[in-house]
């Protein structure tokens, strides 16, 4: 077992594609890493076009993505296209039931 993640990014002007490429991208790569489980990982859009993701980290790996210079790399790559949003910013997580739109990561 390992750490459940979730993650909002917000895309910038005109990225929303990259944005989504590199989401597909993101959590295959760690597992290739070895710092993410192989549990499937989620992805969905708010009505404002966030992409929120969830996965699950293996024990102990968010420390070491902090000093991976694949993973720091990675990071710098999503900085390019987007903000980090709080979870709680989004109108829908001020709903009981919060709704998306489903991503299809394959």
């Amino acid at each position: 077992m390992g750490d459940m993640v979730i993650v909002a990014y917000r895309p910038k002007p005109g990225c929303d594609e990259a944005l989504l490429a590199l989401t597909r991208d993101h959590v295959p790569e760690l597992q290739r890493l070895g710092l993410a489980t192989g549990r499937r990982a989620l992805a969905m859009r708010s009505k404002e076009g966030v992409i929120v993701e969830v996965f699950e980290w293996k024990h102990g790996a968010i420390e070491v993505a902090h000093t991976h210079p694949d993973v720091l790399a990675m990071w710098e790559r999503y900085a390019a296209v987007c903000d980090y949003v709080p979870l709680g910013e989004l109108p829908e997580a001020q709903d009981l039931f919060a709704q998306f739109e489903p991503i299809d990561l394959t």
